[in-house]
């Protein structure tokens, strides 16, 4: 008998305990964990990184109002009614690439033990909710793993181990971390359009001797993209695995890319229009070289142009919770979100993006590709 499912089965975001990617930190104290995160994380300030610690302070009263304290230079100070709830931190920490927990407080999926005499018997007490050691931190030389993490890890002895004083060595190995977690990208050609200024479909129009949506596919397929065509409905002239119909509907690109998203969260989408016939091999190979995990999207900019191209952009896993909460407050434009987030910009000569809309644009557009 088949079992009955109350919620409709769609694919998640790959998270830890409270974040996408997290590394507890625990077995010594407090203050220890907090100055080893700080000094790892300004070595490591090219990626977003977040600390998630337990306040020290005792008889402190419960919130009844949630305070933001803006700063001038773009900090901000949160004092929050809410309690800790894996599914709201999740959300909070969504646009981080690495999250670190005082595990002396919280537990989670990823470990680093610190091996300090004094807190064997912490250790021993937590010894159930330490499940994947990524490496040791040895307060002294001569310590060992402890006694109760030889029996839990038969393999101890293939687990790295630093000491406190070794910061280089510690930060190059949560930087190899910070590097296996970055997303791989998939390419997405939005041929869902209108095209009414065109009078037809411009995914369907040839420049180089094939469709457009065929070549556009192809140019992202030849820079080893996985690419699936974004469509309105599903098309019988295209194979069926080929295709993301939109399930965010009447939304245009933008339900197209948040379609993608639904289908694989855990992936980049290199997004790319078909109406950019100037789109070459060499953008593509340049904006993937810039791309920047980091930020919210890498996007393309004419050099003469105010905004960046939505639709000549890679969107960052990171990207998705945004472009929902854009569409919370009622709009459905992938350009204002960009725009108003952390975004790498690429720049480049305006007439390689230059939008091809009118039956004269593409005569046009088709004799100046045939002369290059």
């Amino acid at each position: 008998m088949k079992k009955h499912q109350k919620h409709t089965n769609i694919t998640k975001r790959n998270n830890d305990t409270f974040a996408s990617n997290e590394l507890v930190l625990l077995g010594t104290k407090c203050g220890v964990i907090s100055d080893i995160v700080k000094q790892v994380s300004k070595k490591l300030s090219n990626y977003k990184l977040a600390y998630f610690d337990a306040s020290h302070a005792k008889d402190v009263a419960k919130n009844t109002l949630s305070e933001y304290v803006f700063h001038h230079d773009g900090n901000v100070e949160i004092k929050s009614t809410s309690e800790v709830n894996k599914f709201v931190q999740r959300l909070q920490f969504a646009q981080y690439d690495y999250v670190f927990i005082n595990g002396n407080h919280y537990a989670g999926a990823k470990q680093v033990v610190f091996l300090d005499p004094e807190k064997e018997a912490s250790i021993n007490k937590r010894i159930a909710q330490i499940s994947e050691v990524a490496f040791f931190i040895k307060m002294n030389e001569e310590i060992t793993p402890f006694q109760s993490l030889k029996d839990k890890f038969s393999n101890w002895e293939e687990i790295p181990q630093y000491h406190i004083t070794d910061v280089e060595k510690i930060t190059q190995h949560i930087a190899g971390i910070l590097k296996e977690s970055i997303s791989k990208i998939n390419g997405l050609v939005l041929i869902g359009g209108k095209s009414t200024r065109m009078g037809t479909d411009k995914s369907e129009l040839e420049y180089f001797g094939k469709s457009q949506k065929e070549h556009v596919k192809e140019l992202l397929e030849k820079n080893g993209l996985t690419t699936f065509y974004s469509v309105g409905d599903y098309s019988d002239s295209l194979e069926k695995d080929s295709q993301i119909k939109d399930t965010f509907l009447n939304l245009g690109p933008f339900g197209g890319i948040c379609s993608a998203f639904q289908k694989n969260p855990n992936v980049a989408w290199l997004v790319l229009a078909t109406d950019v016939p100037f789109v070459n091999n060499e953008l593509i190979q340049l904006l993937l070289a810039k791309r920047n995990p980091s930020k919210v999207a890498t996007a393309i900019k004419g050099k003469g142009k105010e905004f960046v191209e939505p639709l000549i952009t890679i969107y960052e896993p990171k990207a998705y919770p945004l472009l929902l909460q854009y569409l919370a407050q009622g709009y459905s434009c992938p350009r204002k979100m960009l725009i108003n987030s952390d975004v790498e910009i690429v720049e480049v000569d305006d007439v390689l993006i230059r939008n091809i809309n009118t039956p004269e644009e593409f005569e046009i557009a088709k004799s100046e590709l045939k002369n290059q």
